[in-house]
């Protein structure tokens, strides 16, 4: 496997995928949506035998960085392909000099918040009716200070 930048020429496999794992209540990524990330925001992709099976998108504003998407293909779930590539982008964060990583996620995604647990996030507090289906939302946070790694409620 290997984890890199993406390109501009992994829109289109970025898309397909976004289509595979998001429905349209989720409001998925439009291949027009994947470029302009790729030329203006932090987007990691992983590859197996040359096709893209994950990618994790970081949203950058200023002094804050957002994690706002990360999605690894059905077939290829369960190889810790999501943690390796949240360590990619936690350390492109901190090398870029930011304080903290924010990002929400649904509270009945076990899975998501057991691994943004074990990278160091913390909740910061819930967010109620989050979701266009009504569920609720955790605002997580991962912060940095004197280039040590912590976390803070």
């Amino acid at each position: 496997m290997i984890i890199r930048k993406s390109l501009p020429s992994d829109a289109t496999a970025l898309y397909k995928l976004e289509q595979e794992l998001f429905c349209t209540e989720n409001f998925p990524l439009s291949r027009g949506s994947f470029v302009y990330h790729i030329k203006n925001n932090l987007l990691y992709v992983a590859e197996i035998n040359e096709v893209v099976v994950a990618y994790v998108l970081v949203l950058i504003k200023r002094s804050n960085a957002k994690l706002y998407s990360i999605g690894v293909s059905k077939l290829h779930r369960g190889k810790d392909i999501a943690q390796k590539l949240l360590t990619t982008v936690i350390q492109e964060i901190k090398a870029l000099r930011f304080s903290k990583l924010l990002l929400e996620v649904r509270i009945d995604n076990k899975a998501a918040i057991s691994l943004y647990t074990k990278l160091g996030f913390h909740t910061l507090k819930r967010l109620k009716r989050f979701y266009l289906d009504g569920c609720d939302a955790f605002l997580m946070e991962l912060k940095y200070v004197n280039k040590k790694l912590y976390s803070s409620l």
